[in-house]
């Protein structure tokens, strides 16, 4: 039984279910909490680097402005998302500047994609959004349940596109490219869309482990790291929207 978001997953709450750690178990509210935190750490930093980019004057200059900080954010991001996935115990510490690094990558690409496509960041943000919070009822309201065969489906569909990823990565690398996976005819539309759909699936397999670890008895620190998972795929979510609106405005 295994979570396709890599940092939740069922294993975790067995192994660590009713621990007694002196610091409370984890909860519902304080997991909402942590999640807020992180996301106003997140917009924080990039209305920053939003406001370095416009403030440079168009796009040539936004981009220089931004790109030392884009590349902080980006590999400051992963580093610091790996560091929290093998260190649960001091998610508190790593998860809040997991999301600064985020932020400050977020606000980079976002203004990038803003100067190309005025109006496109704020229906990407609004999009992410809707989808949080419609995942969100049709999983408390059952209307998703979350079997073993779903978590295996969505598992292997986000397991599917990582290897995408990675592969499109390593031929990049040697000047090939995956044209058809970003490019905005029909079958890269397509393809946009079945992963923003498995993002979006990964949000009800982060809901469910936040209900059962706070069923099961996790430590509280577990509430850090669950508000941290949410997170790592709601960010996925956003830059996929992203990009497929970013197709879509350029066959207008």
């Amino acid at each position: 039984m295994k979570s396709s978001n890599p940092t939740l997953n069922q294993k975790l709450i067995r192994e660590f279910a009713f621990q007694k750690e002196g610091a409370g178990v984890m909860t519902i509210q304080g997991t909402i909490n942590k999640i807020a935190i992180m996301l106003l750490l997140a917009v924080a930093a990039a209305a920053y680097t939003w406001s370095k980019f416009f403030a440079a004057g168009g796009m040539e200059g936004g981009a220089k402005a931004v790109q030392g900080w884009m590349l902080l954010g980006g590999i400051g991001g992963f580093v610091l998302a790996m560091i929290t996935v093998f260190n649960k115990k001091r998610a508190g510490i790593f998860a809040p500047i997991y999301a600064v690094f985020e932020g400050l990558f977020l606000g980079a690409i976002s203004a990038y994609f803003e100067a190309m496509f005025p109006g496109l960041v704020l229906r990407a943000v609004m999009l992410t959004f809707a989808v949080l919070f419609t995942l969100l009822f049709a999983y408390k309201s059952q209307i998703i349940k979350v079997t073993d065969k779903f978590r295996a489906g969505v598992f292997a569909a986000t397991a599917g596109i990582a290897v995408a990823y990675l592969v499109s990565f390593v031929l990049g690398l040697f000047g090939l490219n995956m044209n058809f996976m970003y490019g905005g005819g029909t079958f890269g539309i397509i393809i946009s869309l079945v992963i923003v759909a498995v993002a979006a699936l990964n949000l009800v397999l982060d809901f469910d482990f936040i209900e059962k670890g706070t069923e099961a008895g996790l430590p509280a620190y577990f509430e850090w790291y669950g508000a941290f998972g949410l997170m790592v795929t709601l960010i996925w979510l956003y830059l996929e929207i992203l990009k497929l609106l970013s197709i879509l405005a350029r066959r207008e």
